[in-house]
């Protein structure tokens, strides 16, 4: 291995995290290897099944805006696995990443000559070991990791987290996670510890109760969206909205949050939760309150990537977030026709997303993405499309800059009300932002980048 791509693909080719390995020997060895990283500094954690990421993103700005140095854990990466190991809000630099992997392969190595329930080290068990010592070297005040997926058996388990943060639970990750929500959350709240404060966003009946079982197992008391937090108000605003929210202090309003969807403010509130359980209960000061969710910056979140035609990326990949995405995307833009840019993991509620699409989207461009045969091919799920809404609303394109070049074209013959979404699945938020955002920061463009 000599290239950073080099490096990124060998990582790449160990077990994939769509699947997940059995036990947590195989990251527990390489860590003990290390010395144990992951204990020397201070730990929230976040689970759910829609929302983590940008509730890290969150957490981790109102933490640097108390002067704080932070690592944050983040998954999956949109265009490199650097962004998956973040210090104070930046991925790591590409030669520093390739120097640590250099250092820790020999004791992977060990650890997969072991094989530990008969399976090398996966992708992400690598991944998370090797971010916990990047923050250990830093060294960082604190780290924000979030959960890869459930809770109990994710490689991000061997931190003891100080402060649980649960978002909203649905159900995705069916066959590997549980049938019903409350076996999915019962996994999820594997994140409670002893000596743990517990944030949970508001829950289905069954997915509250298995957090407050998990909770009281442990010890440990919880705090509440909607009892001990809450988002009070929210108004919809250029480049985001205005959100008040109950805080330790009492309500606090006036705060500029730069993205849009009233899921976004309510994961603001829980971050601004997480925090202020960091603190010991102490508020977090206003100015701190401020320049925090004021900075947050989140990729293919509702992102705005062209403005002519407007295009709109978003990383939503089930029904849960396909539900927010739209509300926001009705709030924030209201393209009228709409057309949207598809493609889906095999895995995944195709024909549920599809049909919630369907009411809001003029026209679909069913496309696949090239990084992993995980995809539902172009053809399946222009089929499937075109039976949720017929064929005359369905067109077909298996190359995404195939796809990306057909949308651009029907939103402008359909005029300046028209705007597209890209939208089923991270892997294409992120091959989509890689063309899009190279594309405008070109010397020939008159547009920035972000």
């Amino acid at each position: 291995m000599t290239t950073h791509a080099d490096i990124a693909r060998a990582l790449q080719s160990r077990w994939p995290e769509h699947r997940i390995a059995p036990g947590l020997a195989r990251v527990q060895a390489l860590a003990d290897l290390l010395g144990g990283p992951q204990r020397g500094y201070p730990v929230i954690q976040i689970a759910g099944t829609n929302g983590k990421g940008s509730t890290a993103l969150m957490i981790d700005a109102l933490l640097r805006a108390l002067n704080l140095r932070v690592g944050r854990i983040a998954s999956p990466h949109l265009t490199d696995l650097t962004e998956r190991v973040c210090i104070d809000g930046e991925p790591m630099e590409a030669d520093a990443f390739d120097a640590l992997v250099g250092d820790v392969m020999p004791l992977v190595d060990i650890v997969d000559a072991e094989r530990h329930d008969g399976v090398a080290m996966t992708f992400f068990e690598v991944m998370t070991a090797l971010a916990f010592e990047a923050f250990a070297q830093a060294p960082v005040d604190v780290a924000v990791v979030e959960v890869g997926m459930g809770g109990i058996t994710d490689a991000t388990n061997i931190a003891d987290a100080e402060v649980a943060v649960i978002g909203p639970i649905d159900l995705d990750h069916t066959h590997l996670l549980g049938a019903t929500i409350a076996e999915i959350a019962a996994e999820k709240a594997g994140i409670i510890k002893p000596g743990s404060v517990v944030v949970t966003a508001v829950q289905h009946p069954d997915a509250d109760a298995a957090i407050a079982a998990r909770a009281a197992e442990m010890g440990v008391r919880v705090l509440r969206e909607g009892v001990d937090f809450a988002l009070i108000d929210r108004v919809p605003a250029v480049g985001g909205q205005v959100i008040r929210v109950d805080t330790a202090a009492g309500p606090v309003g006036d705060l500029m949050l730069p993205l849009h969807g009233e899921h976004m403010a309510r994961n603001a509130a829980l971050a601004v939760a997480a925090v202020e359980a960091f603190l010991g209960g102490r508020p977090i000061p206003p100015d701190a309150l401020a320049e925090g969710l004021g900075g947050v910056v989140a990729p293919a979140r509702l992102e705005r990537v062209r403005s002519g035609p407007p295009i709109i990326l978003d990383t939503c990949h089930n029904v849960h977030g396909t539900r927010a995405t739209l509300a926001g995307l009705r709030e924030a833009y209201g393209f009228a026709p709409l057309i949207a840019v598809v493609a889906m993991m095999r895995d995944k509620d195709v024909e549920g997303v599809l049909a919630l699409l369907a009411d809001d989207v003029a026209t679909f461009v069913c496309t696949q993405v090239a990084s992993t045969d995980r995809g539902l091919p172009a053809e399946e799920l222009g089929e499937l499309a075109a039976e949720a809404v017929g064929d005359d609303r369905v067109h077909v394109r298996a190359a995404l800059p195939d796809a990306l070049e057909l949308a651009v074209r029907l939103a402008d013959d359909a005029g300046p009300g028209a705007g597209v979404l890209i939208a089923g699945s991270v892997i294409l938020a992120g091959e989509a932002r890689t063309l899009l955002v190279r594309q405008r920061a070109q010397p020939d463009t008159q547009e920035e980048s972000r």
